[in-house]
């Protein structure tokens, strides 16, 4: 393994504060064996997919795919603190013609490991890259799954809000007898609404479904996820000074994420060369900010 590399800036947005940003070059496996239990409060990743990344990770064969993983999601359920979550992002890929069943045997599997899986968002690539295949169409989305260690854990969904919109001016500007009181779900699912609490609210809550352009910044790694991705997830799962571990860091687009939110950042990458691009972007972007 070798030589931990660490920056530590001042936070971008509160001088009074310093935020570090720890980029560990080596295995993920060996380093998370040394870290601390129950030190961090959210990991948010995109690890190699199976077959994927050859010439930069060497690739996971779909068959070998959860046998790989769970060592490390075993070290992350260990690091991870009791109120933290775990974002996965990861897709299935498909195998002479058909879909493999990887993503659905590592839920699974990670949910007999210890793992709570607790929900499903979906990142809508909503300007995904057009292609034709003879049996399906092209992929427009990809899996964020998210497991934690208990039911009750670290949330703060008035951070992620959104406007109301536009179709609340006229679906609420005449309610019937039914709009003002709680009309429960015909289907007995215990579901229940009143859309006369609706009335003079301008924000609401978002839904698990993400829509993010697929276009990053940096073009110098085999696969990025946009930044927009991690921002959104630990505005969600996180306060200020919180930290955020991503251990498969690439470029660093996890780490600088965090950074501009006033979180702590650890970052674990193998190759050498990506760390280095991690801390050049991370720097990159603290210059913007003049806090270089």
């Amino acid at each position: 393994m070798m030589t931990p590399q660490i920056i530590e800036k001042i936070n971008l947005f509160t001088p009074a504060e310093k935020i570090t940003s720890k980029i560990i070059c080596g295995d993920s496996f060996d380093i998370l064996k040394e870290m601390s239990p129950n030190s961090i409060d959210l990991v948010v990743t995109s690890p190699p997919y199976a077959d994927q990344r050859e010439k930069t990770y060497g690739g996971v064969s779909p068959d070998k795919y959860v046998e790989w993983f769970l060592p490390i999601s075993g070290e992350l359920l260990k690091t991870l603190k009791p109120t933290g979550t775990f974002i996965l992002n990861v897709k299935e890929k498909v195998v002479n013609g058909e879909r493999h069943t990887y993503v659905l045997d590592l839920i699974l599997s990670m949910k007999k490991q210890g793992w709570l899986w607790t929900e499903e968002f979906i990142w809508h690539k909503k300007n995904c890259y057009p292609g034709k295949w003879p049996n399906r169409f092209r992929d427009s989305w990809e899996r964020l799954l998210q497991f934690n260690k208990q039911p009750k854990f670290n949330m703060y969904q008035e951070s992620v809000m959104v406007p109301m919109g536009d179709w609340a001016k006229n679906r609420l500007k005449n309610l019937s007898e039914t709009d003002k009181k709680r009309d429960d779900s015909k289907v007995g699912s215990g579901f229940g609404k009143n859309i006369s609490k609706w009335v003079g609210r301008e924000m609401a809550y978002p839904t698990n479904v993400l829509t993010m352009a697929t276009e990053i910044s940096n073009k110098n790694h085999s696969a990025v996820f946009p930044k927009e991705l991690p921002l959104w997830f630990i505005k969600l799962f996180t306060k200020e000074g919180d930290i955020v571990l991503d251990p498969f860091l690439g470029s660093g687009t996890t780490a600088i994420a965090a950074l501009e939110l006033d979180r702590n950042a650890i970052g674990i990458e193998i190759k050498e060369d990506y760390c280095q691009l991690a801390i050049k972007n991370i720097n990159e972007q603290l210059k913007k900010y003049g806090k270089n």
